[in-house]
């Protein structure tokens, strides 16, 4: 299948927009890469590329030619995986984008239980928020998405969706963490570190104060949670949280919910591309992820 190698070339370049980077990728030399381009232009009839000062970039004819490359690849990803599952082995490789909440602890368990039963089985997992999800679904670069308050799209199939309430985390040594109620007017007396405004937890929190007469102001900002939960270890630092994200170190950190009516619940959102066939074996891992998270919401 060496036009399949020789179509990767151009996919390559297309990512990276250089045909030395994609050729120090591809171990090939950048001559071998240079002349395939110049051979499938020719080819076709029309340029796929310009070619740029500073690299390579896509014309209108690259676009459709690099989309109609990634689609072909994804049906011999879905091919490969059943060709395998007629063998009696389930091989192969999952690709999924995730939300950054799941990646300390949900992920690495339902990695794990899955190649428990599927050893031959490799993962290539990407931690994004829901326009990084959209974005590596419609480039064919994962076959699923697994991520908070992912948005419904034309393109875009949900095959399940799971209830996920929004919670306070804090250390277990915090004036808060043994209270028998807790709502949110008691966190504003305390420092507060919150995700960046860019994270789906973050926006349910500023809706919900929008309503609210309480208003938190965040000593700390960060896009990184594993930053945010090490804040909570200095100050009597409380964050907020989406329930599966709330890893607790090991009981170092609780979490507790907000009583307050209507605090905001969101959605963990399993989909994939629309009207496309998943490999055999990412079809098995949405459905472990499925019993994983138990019943989704009606």
């Amino acid at each position: 299948m060496n036009h399949l190698r020789f179509l990767r070339y151009v996919d390559e370049v297309a990512r990276v927009g250089s045909i030395r980077q994609a050729a120090e990728r591809l171990h090939v030399a950048p001559s071998a890469v240079n002349r395939r381009i110049q051979d499938l232009e020719e080819e076709l009839g029309t340029p796929i590329f310009e070619r740029l000062p500073r690299g390579m970039r896509l014309t209108a004819a690259g676009e459709l030619f690099v989309s109609y490359i990634r689609s072909r690849n994804a049906e011999l990803d879905s091919v490969r995986s059943q060709i395998e599952e007629l063998k009696g082995r389930r091989r192969g490789t999952v690709r999924i984008v995730a939300s950054q909440a799941l990646a300390p602890a949900y992920m690495p368990g339902a990695v794990a239980s899955f190649r428990r039963a599927h050893p031959l089985v490799a993962f290539e997992v990407i931690i994004g928020d829901h326009l990084q999800a959209l974005e590596a679904l419609r480039a064919f670069d994962v076959d699923l998405a697994l991520v908070f308050n992912l948005p419904p799209e034309a393109d875009l199939e949900t095959i399940a969706h799971f209830d996920q309430p929004l919670v306070a985390l804090m250390h277990h040594s915090h004036p808060l963490a043994g209270r028998p109620q807790l709502y949110l007017r008691d966190c504003a007396d305390y420092p507060v570190v919150l995700p960046d405004r860019d994270i789906g937890g973050r926006q349910l929190l500023e809706r919900f104060m929008m309503r609210s007469s309480v208003k938190l102001r965040p000593m700390v900002e960060s896009n990184s949670f594993e930053f945010l939960r090490g804040c909570l270890y200095y100050q009597h630092a409380i964050s907020f949280q989406i329930a599966i994200g709330a890893v607790t170190d090991g009981g170092a950190l609780v979490t507790r919910q907000i009583e307050d009516r209507h605090f905001p619940r969101g959605k963990l959102v399993l989909a994939s591309l629309r009207h496309r066939q998943l490999p055999v074996i990412a079809h098995a891992f949405a459905q472990h992820i499925q019993q994983t998270l138990g019943p989704q919401e009606a």
